[in-house]
């Protein structure tokens, strides 16, 4: 059975989760089709609020909708939200921890609009403000339950959001839950931490590491503050060779840095390899070249592997799944500005 791609998940899914809500306002920074805010924009025009190009402000306006017992919904790309606007978020929104959603769309390399358009940084970032809870998606049932999820924090949260045609990797009665990751596979050779759209790179490469006999223990992160699930001790501790972490962010601040502490205060003298975007900026291009590029797909999985278990396995991109094998297969789709 094929995977599912979904279309525009958030663009239906806002609109039906906030119907009876009416607390929920959702606001936009002139991205409002970019950031598939214009189904809610239509179904509750008074319920929108059109900013214009002012993200600043924009945060600013929100944390006042919040002190009055609204709920802002913050709809823009995640480079304005982290890069633009860091004081207002700090200050305005997290200092009194008030209920506000950030929306951050195109998070890391899943533009290809060049270093002005990718938040390679977003996570590291957000990651010292206190009060404030990351999450990331990494498939449709993600994006749909991740409102839920949100839902439930009383404080700011800033999402990691997918848009576009959207695969289904986890079930949709398995929604995403704050601070609980998804085992996706156990072994005991290797733990593979992967987080959004790696997840389903590292799918790929597990599969086929696999059927070389190696035994990989998979943890999909859809919560990257608070980090505190047990699983992922639990799975980092069982690792005979070591953990790799794999996540579409710069190695520094990110799931691999999260990862590396845990593994530190917990006195675990275990090898780490970290795959993400290193010391260094990514340029223009389709999503598929950028992986490729800067090492987040499926063979540098594999390549991070054979580095852990002293091992000389050869891989091409046709020995591999052509896409992920949990259920099935999906296409892959550079996304616009």
């Amino acid at each position: 059975m094929a995977i599912e791609i979904v279309k525009r998940p958030h663009a239906a899914n806002v609109v039906r989760w906030a119907k009876n809500r009416p607390e929920v306002l959702l606001l936009s920074a002139d991205l409002t089709g970019s950031c598939e805010a214009d189904d809610f924009r239509d179904a509750y025009p008074e319920r929108f609020y059109s900013m214009g190009m002012a993200e600043q402000n924009m945060m600013g306006f929100a944390a006042g909708l919040a002190r009055e017992g609204f709920v802002p919904f913050i709809h823009t790309f995640a480079v304005f939200i982290c890069r633009r606007a860091f004081d207002q978020v700090a200050m305005s929104i997290a200092y009194p921890n008030l209920r506000v959603r950030l929306l951050g769309f195109l998070p890391g390399i899943t533009t290809p609009g060049g270093v002005t358009h990718q938040a390679i940084d977003d996570v590291g970032l957000l990651r010292v403000i206190p009060n404030m809870t990351i999450l990331e998606c990494g498939d449709a049932t993600d994006v749909e339950s991740i409102l839920d999820a949100a839902d439930g924090v009383d404080g700011p949260v800033y999402v990691r959001m997918l848009r576009g045609e959207v695969p289904r990797l986890f079930p949709k009665d398995e929604p995403l839950r704050v601070n609980h990751v998804r085992r996706l596979g156990t072994g005991t050779d290797l733990t593979v931490l992967s987080s959004g759209i790696c997840t389903e790179e590292a799918l790929r490469a597990i599969h086929w590491l696999k059927g070389q006999g190696v035994s990989v223990c998979h943890l999909h992160v859809s919560t990257l503050k608070p980090f505190s699930d047990p699983a992922i001790l639990d799975a980092i501790s069982s690792a005979k060779f070591g953990v790799i972490a794999m996540e579409n962010h710069s190695v520094i601040g990110g799931l691999g840095s999260a990862v590396a502490e845990v593994m530190a205060e917990a006195g675990i003298g275990k090898k780490l390899i970290r795959l993400g975007i290193k010391d260094t900026y990514a340029h223009g291009a389709s999503r598929a070249y950028l992986m490729k590029e800067y090492e987040l797909d499926a063979p540098a999985l594999v390549k991070g592997a054979n580095r852990l278990l002293g091992a000389d396995f050869s891989v091409e991109e046709e020995d591999l799944p052509a896409t992920a094998p949990l259920p099935g297969q999906t296409g892959s789709k550079a996304e616009d500005l």
